[in-house]
């Protein structure tokens, strides 16, 4: 299976009281303040989600992967979810987990080393194809404009309203 990120949230290790690492390093966020490129999974309502650890080993930031385009594997992600019309595949940052057979056995995944599970870099997008935004669906920390996504792209999250360009 194979895709590509459409959409992202990052949560910083300071001054963002939205990320999981504000209140420091706990069990549940310890991969969090791991290495940078490694997995940060964790689970929220009873389903999982995938973050990228950003920074050096002790600071936790990471990225969260909203939304892939699935690229190859499709029947799979299918059959994975027991559904759906291709564009709700992996739209969602636990619908995309569900598609991909990712849970907590994949936190602390060295997402650099190439092997079952990475993150690589292919296409430069042209500039310009990136929209930001405030982050989706947390209480905390609403006005930072951390969400980025790829503009007009139908596996993009959200309501339609938040993924249109900005004026």
């Amino acid at each position: 299976m194979r895709g590509r990120i459409v959409e992202t949230e990052a949560y910083l290790a300071e001054g963002d009281s939205a990320s999981h690492s504000a209140r420091g390093k706990t069990r549940r966020n310890a991969s969090m303040f791991g290495p940078p490129g490694h997995a940060y999974v964790y689970t929220i309502h009873a389903r999982f989600c995938l973050n990228v650890v950003t920074e050096d080993t002790g600071k936790g930031s990471a990225v969260l992967i909203r939304a892939i385009e699935p690229t190859a594997g499709v029947e799979q992600m299918e059959a994975r979810r027991g559904c759906c019309v291709q564009r709700d595949l992996t739209r969602g940052p636990a619908r995309l987990c569900e598609a991909f057979g990712l849970n907590l056995k994949w936190d602390g995944w060295d997402l650099t080393a190439g092997q079952r599970l990475w993150i690589s870099n292919s296409n430069v997008l042209r500039p310009g194809t990136w929209s930001q935004s405030s982050r989706i669906g947390i209480s905390r920390a609403q006005r930072l404009q951390l969400r980025f996504f790829l503009r007009e792209n139908q596996f993009v999250s959200g309501p339609a309203r938040l993924n249109l360009p900005e004026a």
